[in-house]
Formats: C-alpha cells, sequence, structure tokens
C-alpha cells in the first residue's frame, strides 16, 4: 500500500460539514440526548432539577452552559448511589455488552451497538486501510484500551493482533513473523520495541514492516514522532480520549491538532468557574459524548487545551484541539494509566512505617519512569508494598527509602518532571 493510500480520504461526510450545517448537527444531537438523558437517568434528572435547568429551555449550542459541569472524579462517588450505576446509566447492568474497570476505580460500561468507543473515523484518519494486520499493545484485562481500540479496527477491514502487554521479545517475533503493518499503543512502547529490537541487531525498516501507529494515552513530543517516523518509516498520529467517554479527537496526515471527533460536543472552560472560554484560550477539556447509554453530560477531562478552528489542508472541517498541555489537578497519567494520590494513599496506609510518600516522574528519552519515595526507618516490607501498589494502581515504580524528614515539608504527592518539546 502506497504512503497516499494511507493519507487520504474521508471515511464519513459528517467530517466535512460546513460550519452551518455543524452547528445543526450538534444541536440536534445535543436536544436529543438531554431530552433522553432526563428522562431515562436517575441521576441526571437530579442534576438537571437541582440547576433548574429545562430541556425545553434548550435552543442553541450556548445554552448547555446552563447544566452544571460533571467532575470526572465525581464518577467514583456518583457510581456507588445505587442501581444503574449510581443513576449514571438509562439501562439495567445486564443489557449491555461488557462492564470494565478503570483506576479510580470507575467502571466504564460499553453498550452492544457499533462503534461504541467512536474510534472507527479517527483510525482511518491515522492512515488505517483494509488488509492491514495491526497490533494492538494495550491491556486486554479489565481497563477496556484493548478492546476498546480492537473493534474500530475490524470496522475498517482490519486483522487485530490482541497482543495486550506481552514482552519485547515476542512482541517483535509477532511483527516479523505475521509482517505486522499497524500499530496501537502507548508512544513511549514503540520506543521500547525500536530500543529492544536494535539490541538485537534488527533493522527497523527492512526486518520489521510498520506502516503507520496510532499512540495514545501519553502525550506525544514532536521529538520522539519525528525519531520513530525515521527509524521504522511509518506515519505516527495520535488519538485522544478517555475510558468513560471513548474518543474525543485524533490527528489527520497534516499533524496540525485533534480533529475533534463528530460524536461528540466539545467545550474548553475554565478550570474554576466552568465557564467557556473563546477559541485559542487554554482552559479544561468539557465534553459531551452522544451516548444515550451512559450520558456524561458535560463531563470535566481534568485535561488542558484549547480550540483552533483555521482550515485544515486534509479538508476536514471540526474544530481541532490543540495539544494537550496539561493537567487541572493532581491526578497524573503515567504510562498509559491514571494515577490517583487517594488511591496510592489507601496503599501507603496499609504501612504503619511509612511517615510520608511521594511519586516523582520522569521521562529521560520519552520514557515515563516513576519513583516512589517513602519516609521510613528500618523499613522491611518492600516487596509487599510493590505488590499491593501494582495490584491497585496497575504500575509497578522504582522505590525509595528516606529517613524521615528527608522531604522538604510542603509537597505534592506526585511531582510530575516530565519534559515536553
Amino acid at each position: 500500500m502506497t504512503r497516499k493510500d494511507r493519507t487520504e480520504g474521508i471515511y464519513s461526510r459528517r467530517e466535512v460539514l460546513d460550519e452551518s450545517e455543524r452547528r445543526q448537527y450538534n444541536l440536534i444531537q445535543l436536544k436529543d440526548l438531554l431530552s433522553y438523558a432526563y428522562r431515562y437517568s436517575e441521576d441526571v434528572k437530579k442534576r438537571f432539577d437541582r440547576a433548574q435547568f429545562s430541556v425545553e429551555k434548550f435552543k442553541s449550542l450556548t445554552d448547555i452552559k446552563h447544566i452544571p459541569i460533571l467532575k470526572k472524579k465525581e464518577l467514583i462517588f456518583l457510581q456507588t448511589m445505587g442501581p444503574r450505576l449510581g443513576g449514571l446509566l438509562t439501562k439495567d447492568i445486564g443489557e449491555l455488552r461488557r462492564v470494565f474497570l478503570s483506576p479510580g476505580p470507575i467502571f466504564d460500561p460499553e453498550d452492544r451497538h457499533e462503534d461504541y468507543w467512536g474510534y472507527t473515523e479517527g483510525f482511518y484518519a491515522v492512515g488505517f486501510r483494509p488488509g492491514d494486520a495491526v497490533q494492538v499493545t494495550f491491556n486486554y484485562h479489565l481497563a477496556p484500551a484493548g478492546l476498546m481500540f480492537e473493534e474500530p479496527l475490524r470496522n475498517l477491514g482490519c486483522a487485530t493482533i490482541p497482543a495486550g502487554q506481552s514482552d519485547a521479545t515476542t512482541q517483535l517475533d509477532i511483527m516479523q513473523k505475521l509482517r505486522v503493518s499497524g500499530y496501537v499503543g502507548t508512544p513511549s512502547f514503540l520506543m521500547h520495541l525500536a530500543q529492544k529490537a536494535e539490541e538485537k541487531g534488527l533493522n527497523l525498516r527492512k526486518d520489521l514492516f510498520l506502516e503507520v501507529a496510532f499512540v495514545t494515552s501519553e502525550r506525544l513530543s514532536e521529538k520522539i514522532r519525528n525519531q520513530m517516523e525515521k527509524k521504522y518509516d511509518i506515519i505516527m498520529r495520535q488519538g485522544y480520549g478517555t475510558a468513560d467517554v471513548g474518543c474525543i479527537g485524533y490527528e489527520c496526515f497534516q499533524k496540525n491538532g485533534l480533529h475533534i471527533s463528530n460524536r461528540c460536543y466539545v467545550e474548553i472552560c475554565h478550570p474554576d468557574t466552568g465557564i467557556p472560554l473563546k477559541d485559542g484560550e487554554v482552559g479544561e477539556v468539557v465534553v459531551t459524548a452522544f451516548n444515550k447509554t451512559y450520558p456524561l453530560i458535560r463531563l470535566a477531562t481534568g485535561d488542558l487545551s484549547y480550540i483552533d478552528r483555521s482550515p485544515c489542508a486534509c479538508g476536514r472541517t471540526s474544530p481541532r484541539l490543540g495539544s494537550i498541555v496539561g493537567r487541572v489537578d493532581t491526578t497524573a497519567r503515567i504510562k498509559g494509566m491514571f494515577v490517583y494520590p487517594h488511591q496510592v494513599e489507601q496503599v501507603m496506609a496499609r504501612f504503619e512505617d511509612i511517615k510520608r510518600w511521594q511519586i516523582e516522574v520522569t521521562n529521560p528519552g520519552g520514557v515515563d519512569e516513576m519513583v516512589l519515595y517513602i519516609e521510613a526507618t528500618n523499613f522491611k516490607r518492600e516487596e509487599e508494598l510493590l505488590y499491593l501498589f501494582r495490584e491497585r494502581i496497575k504500575l509497578r515504580p522504582e522505590l525509595r527509602i528516606l529517613t524521615p524528614g528527608s522531604m522538604p515539608p510542603q509537597i505534592k504527592p506526585i511531582e510530575d518532571k516530565r519534559q515536553w518539546d
């Protein structure tokens, strides 16, 4: 397949709607969603009633600002408040296809209709085409990412290899023997595979057959992108979404921002007041997916970005998110997994000897590294601590034990020292 075959074409007509058509489309989708959610979601009805918001008075897109923003962290509490995930769902659990569990812990329901997570048009824009053999390196256990990304690829006529989080040797062996043309995973893991392949004496361009890579769950620097595209001779583009709402945005070949998916309405809001901001201003990404099963209306993602409406040479007319420039809160996404301070604290509370703790995150060479510092005297339960940490947080840090009083009086629970281009 030629590079031109992968960089041209549009998957859905909705990607090229003009501005007035897009406004009308979003307005119709939102009106339908708000009416349905108010009728069938107990939580939505409570939210709207408390805010004295009437669905009948929703006349324009700007009226959505009258609906209270839902913070992602609130889901942890709300989902415990009764049946149907505390009334967030509009149907019973048994009517769903699957229910996943993400760090938080937060349940992520998946309904039975096709392309539930909405990534198909994004994969097409990135460059996946029928006949590709695609290696999916995300977890196929309780977290949704593995299956979330596999099913849209099948919609495009691709074969998928559910490699999951196998070791590098296994991943590279599969890539060689099956002549894998597509990669789905984090950018740091693709870099890790490159390093291991070169250690084995492999030529990434001649001994592997990768042509296109979809990366997500980590920030992608242009330095890392350029290195990987040069080493593998591939197209490397990124997608953006969450396990709660699915796809929010994706890059095209022009790599000038993330086209906002046609399955959702996105606002950029002030992190403290929730007031929508003007195009170009940096604020929190607030998303409303057109999802009647799990209507998370005005969900604040915790990510900071801005909206760009300038024309894109690819022909898609959707507004674009600029790069994700940071986080609103102390939550950090490390190696593709959200790490919440309260979850770490729950682990630390099991060890009376630990006086204080801090996580430090760096990314030398573009690969995330996590160090867990603890203040303790004569601490002898290192393996137990690391086991419980991995079981709870899904990651294993490097552990460093300090004498009490070594850390400054005021410290952040997660010190993010990663450097980005």
